[in-house]
């Protein structure tokens, strides 16, 4: 690729952008166009004649090329026609299914019903035929278009690995200087000749007035436009408050469409004055492209390397890193420019490979000087920070290394005499750089754009949505990544192609068009279940006599009906034959019986309690040591909450298998269980008769039925009672135990009953052990001490 190439590219990156959507040839469409059976005839001829070529190997590149492209045309068509009476095939193939399979030998069948099997057999093979020819003819093409590629990534391979006319041959710098002098001269020449020729016809002074009013304004533009970019930039980024940075960056556009207008005013102004012959007119043509690499030069500058410390580049250096940086690529820029109008002007003469190798190599050299400069700083940068964003810093240093590689690779091959191969490496790597450096510029304005309309700035680097436009704005630039690097246009299209034409599944082929079908029609389905499933949740099922748990079982179970339905119309309308992934789905359900099988089998449950409703959603249940409120049953678990406020994730599975109890299943009511001592010298009618009218008058205890004093037991110190009753709403089942125990308490005490406190007897064994104060004190030496 030579640096012309790489300038043109460089020119028209951005019209790509919009070429690239339509890259290669497009597929008609059934439902618009009327599909024609191809003349075979004629294609077997185009055929023929690039088979010959290819054999040969006789054809230039350009007439490879052209052919190629004649083939893809004919690719096109087959293609479409491989679809020819399609739907026909349908219909003879639903005829055929109707009658049934064939009879084996020797069975009775009648003659109408074979006779007539036998006719659509044959009717299907003459439908099936022009599409086993469209097949036939469309591989042949591909085979070809792959001849054809192939063959041209060999030309190409063996252009870079020849070695041509070395530059330290010193028999060669009398050619180059040569080259340059006549060149040089022979501008003046055509400049002295024209000018004359006007003057004497008097177009100069006609030429005059518009050509200087050009000059004066690029001269304008060129010396003062970019300083009144960057200070229009400055006073609109101080008084805009928020969104700084999206400004800075469209603003910062003006520092390229100023001085770009400026070249090509000074361009425009200089061919105006028609005194230039072909060498300089087309040196003038070069001017405004050539100065391309010094104007984006110095506006990427300004972002990765700015003045002041305040604007923030994607880069944290220092000061005289950033002086540093902005050098660099100045004239990194500035050589660049140097070659492409030294390559212009010995390019438009004749000029041998020695003299381009001549004059290129001095300019090959001073580029690969600043670019080492650049990829050490990068390096240098990405080594010595510690910086929170380490997968940036290590990509910035494998970048810094590769760049001072290729800048000390690409001088050597370039004296060894492999100049194509040396262009191949030195400028690609250049743009590459670019090309990356506005992606980064391109993600940062997606970041603080995103920070705008969100009114959150500091967060813009950690949200979903701009992260993922970003990972899109990478994969957009692959193309252009591939093109710099020497990809053709056709290895484009040919990917394009093989992507929009999908891959085969069974007798189903998958291609980008029916997958969006497929897509289209279950968001539409999905969207419409969730549509209906809202409806029925706010507006109808509240207006019915169904609890709440019964309300989310119907909205649940019609979800998960909808989205069935939903993925069937989809795999319907997009025309996927399900019975050709019988064997995929038979190794996906021997997956499923041994690695998926707790999933399916809390999938079944939940089904199970959606249908059963044994639990439904805002009951309290009791499941091992978790006990809570039932807040969500979805497909694979149940939620509950917790009296502690915690949510507990619990597997359908365990629900249906499990023991579980449900304190409201039904309705609210539940039993209370209140137990009390009291002491041996009570009276137990009393004891009773007390517990009794405590229990009857509490407001949530239910006097139907009436509650139940048992006198359950002769303890070891006391005599127990219990109150059992039944309350109105068994969610206050705790509260309610404690009001009982405290007007038990209080009651107690009024009527003179005792509570009595467990009574223990200590033993000592050892009563000598103890001082001698306590051996008086004691009551005996070895009796009991009651406690």
């Amino acid at each position: 690729m030579t640096l012309a190439r790489l300038i043109a590219l460089l020119v028209c990156l951005l019209p790509l952008t919009a070429t690239a959507q339509g890259i290669g040839p497009q597929l008609p469409s059934a439902a618009t166009t009327t599909v024609l059976a191809p003349d075979y005839d004629v294609w077997n001829r185009a055929a023929v004649r690039v088979e010959r070529a290819v054999e040969g190997g006789f054809a230039s590149t350009f007439a490879l090329e052209r052919m190629r492209a004649e083939l893809t045309e004919w690719r096109d068509k087959l293609l479409a026609a491989q679809s020819l009476n399609a739907g026909r095939i349908r219909t003879v193939q639903q005829q055929i299914a109707a009658l049934g399979a064939s009879p084996p030998e020797r069975a009775n069948e009648p003659a109408a019903v074979s006779a007539r099997r036998t006719d659509l057999a044959a009717q299907l093979a003459t439908l099936r035929a022009p599409g086993l020819l469209a097949q036939e003819a469309y591989a042949r093409a591909n085979g070809l278009v792959s001849e054809i590629d192939a063959l041209v990534r060999s030309r190409e391979n063996a252009r870079l690995s020849v070695a041509g006319p070395s530059p330290l041959n010193p028999e060669n710098w009398p050619l180059g200087f040569v080259a340059l002098w006549s060149g040089s001269k022979a501008v003046w020449v055509e400049v002295k000749a024209g000018l004359a020729t006007d003057l004497r016809n008097g177009t100069f002074r006609d030429n005059l007035p518009p050509a200087l009013a050009l000059l004066l304004l690029a001269l304008i533009l060129l010396l003062r436009g970019r300083i009144w970019a960057m200070r229009i930039q400055g006073w609109i980024v101080q008084r805009a408050g928020r969104g700084a940075g999206v400004w800075r960056f469209f603003l910062s556009l003006l520092q390229i469409a100023v001085p770009f207008a400026g070249l090509l005013a000074l361009s425009n102004g200089l061919l105006a004055l028609s005194i230039f012959g072909f060498r300089g007119t087309t040196l003038i043509e070069i001017l405004p492209v050539a100065g391309m690499f010094v104007i984006v030069g110095r506006w990427m500058s300004v972002h990765f390397f700015p003045s002041q410390e305040d604007d923030g580049g994607p880069l944290a250096l220092t000061p005289a890193q950033c002086r540093k940086g902005r050098r660099i690529v100045f004239g990194l820029g500035s050589t660049l420019m140097l070659g492409t109008l030294l390559l212009t002007l010995i390019g438009s003469g004749d000029s041998s490979a020695a003299v381009a190798a001549v004059v290129v190599l001095p300019v090959q050299f001073l580029t690969c000087y600043f670019l080492f400069r650049l990829g050490r700083l990068m390096e240098r940068h990405a080594r010595g920070r510690d910086s929170q964003n380490a997968y940036r810093d290590r990509i910035l240093g494998i970048l810094g290394r590769g760049a001072m590689l290729v800048a000390l690779a690409a001088p050597v091959l370039a004296m060894l005499g492999y100049a194509n191969a040396a262009e191949r490496l030195l400028y690609p790597s250049i743009i590459t750089l670019a090309l990356l450096g506005v992606l980064v510029l391109l993600q940062r304005l997606i970041f603080d754009t995103y920070g705008l309309f969100t009114d959150a700035p500091d967060r813009g680097r950690d949200a979903l949505a701009p992260m993922l436009l970003a990972f899109v704005l990478l994969l957009a630039a692959l193309p252009f990544l591939a093109l710099i690097w020497g990809a053709r246009t056709a290895d484009l299209a040919e990917l394009w192609t093989q992507f929009r034409e999908g891959f085969s599944m069974g007798e189903t082929r998958i291609s980008p068009t029916i997958f969006l079908t497929f897509a289209v029609i279950f968001v539409f389905g999905y969207t419409l279940t969730r549509l209906i499933q809202g409806v029925l949740r706010t507006t109808v099922l509240p207006k019915t006599r169904i609890d709440a748990g019964g309300q989310n079982a119907l909205v649940s179970g019609l979800g998960y009906i909808g989205i069935f339905l939903a993925a069937l119309a989809a795999i319907t309308g997009a025309g996927i034959n399900l019975s050709s992934l019988a064997i995929v789905a038979g190794a996906l359900s021997v997956g499923i019986g041994f690695g998926l099988q707790n999933i399916v089998s809390n999938f079944v449950s939940g089904i199970i309690l959606l249908i059963e409703r044994p639990i439904s959603q805002g009951d309290w249940i009791e499941v091992g040591d978790q006990m809570g409120f039932v807040r969500d049953i979805s497909v694979r678990s149940t939620r509950i909450e917790t009296f502690d406020r915690t949510d507990v994730i619990i597997p359908n599975a365990d629900l249906v298998s499990g023991q579980v109890i449900n304190w409201t299943r039904g309705n609210s009511v539940g039993r209370v269980i209140v137990s009390v001592g009291v002491a041996y010298s009570s009276d137990v009618d009393k004891v009773a008769t007390i517990l009794r009218e405590i229990a009857e008058a509490h407001p949530m205890v239910l006097l139907s039925p009436s509650p139940v004093v048992l006198f359950q037991a002769f303890g070891a110190d006391s005599l127990n009672f219990e109150i059992r009753a039944i309350l109105r709403d068994v969610l206050f089942v705790a509260q309610t135990k404690s009001e009982l125990n405290t007007e038990i308490a209080r009651r107690f005490a009024a009527e003179g009953v005792e509570i009595p406190f467990p009574q223990r007897d200590i033993w000592l064994r050892n009563p000598e052990v103890l001082p001698t104060g306590a051996k008086d004190d004691s009551p005996t030496q070895q009796g009991p001490l009651t406690a």
